[in-house]
């Protein structure tokens, strides 16, 4: 018997060669069970999703009713924009409402969740209640806060002349609105974000806390030091969801007040404008046009915040040029 031809230091034989994957069409036709499977997300987010985006910066273009013929206006849709008062009073109700509730959200969640984070009794009945306003019906909502802050019934307007102090226009004044959708805004999410809070506590090692005990540090040092330190990360994601859904208020100002925004348009944000212009008055290349200036606004507040939050090294340019030497 001969021996086997030797293989050459450059060629391998053919049991050690691996079977490439079949590409292009050839392979889809080979997996066609798997891509079947996947096929309808695909086809829901072309439909739902990515058709609508396209579509909309097209529009932004455009002169179109929703009816009748699609008439291309190059940029005088964003030109018209700039110069729109009514657009930038929306813009600055939006700001306004949007300090007031997310700064003081934030704070109130971080607090909420702290306290949670201790070993006291019934913690599961207070999770849950504090998350339920954000699952509860927003007509609901809105019945009962135009109930609270009535200018003439209201429950805090009676708690004030109760104490001797003057009412106040809630509904019927441009800070009051503002207020009202703040504090709207502020009972149904502060219990959302508790809860992000809490999730990101439990995932902080005990070791620390127990460390900083035996050290003698107090309640607010082990809070301030050790706790927003490490949730770091968790303020940022809750930083940008609130500015994010802050700026594209709607629900609160739109079933409180209406399609007008209250006296003197005090409640007329972004949004809420975006649909007046658009189902309204029926100018959907306008409202196209306002909504692409809201995710460009979104993006730009996005990423200062990001900036502002995130952990960057914070070292001096002297020290890093001494360590490289």
């Amino acid at each position: 018997m001969t021996a086997p031809p030797p293989v050459s230091a450059g060629r391998t034989s053919d049991a050690a060669v691996p079977r490439t994957r079949t590409k292009g069409w050839r392979g889809v036709l080979a997996h066609w069970p798997q891509y079947l499977a996947i096929a309808p997300f695909y086809v829901l987010f072309l439909i739902f999703g990515l058709f609508p985006i396209v579509f909309s910066i097209v529009l932004s273009f455009t002169n179109w009713d929703g009816m009748g013929q699609i008439e291309f206006a190059g940029l005088s849709q964003y030109a018209f924009l700039i110069q729109d008062s009514r657009f930038w009073n929306a813009v600055g109700n939006t700001f306004i409402i949007w300090f007031l509730s997310t700064v003081p959200m934030l704070c109130l969640a971080l607090g909420i969740a702290f306290l949670l984070h201790q070993n006291i009794r019934f913690r599961g009945v207070y999770r849950v209640a504090f998350f339920l306003p954000n699952v509860t019906s927003m007509v609901a909502m809105a019945i009962v806060f135009g109930s609270v802050f009535s200018d003439t019934f209201g429950l805090v307007n009676s708690a004030l002349t109760a104490i001797g102090v003057d009412t106040v226009p809630w509904l019927s004044s441009s800070w009051g609105i503002k207020i009202t959708i703040a504090v709207m805004v502020i009972w149904r999410f502060t219990g959302y974000n508790a809860i992000i809070y809490l999730a990101g506590l439990q995932s902080i090692p005990t070791d620390l806390y127990d460390a900083a005990k035996v050290d003698g540090a107090s309640t607010w040092q082990i809070f301030t030091r050790i706790t927003v330190p490490m949730l770091r990360p968790v303020i940022l994601f809750t930083v940008i969801t609130s500015t994010v859904g802050g700026l594209s208020l709607f629900t609160e100002p739109q079933v409180l007040l209406g399609d007008s925004g209250g006296t003197g348009e005090a409640g007329m944000t972004i949004v809420l404008y975006q649909y007046n212009q658009a189902f309204t008055q029926f100018d959907f290349g306008y409202g196209s046009a306002i909504a692409w200036a809201l995710f460009l606004l979104a993006s730009v507040f996005a990423i200062i915040n990001w900036r502002l939050l995130s952990d960057r090294d914070r070292t001096p340019r002297r020290q890093k040029q001494e360590a490289r030497r």
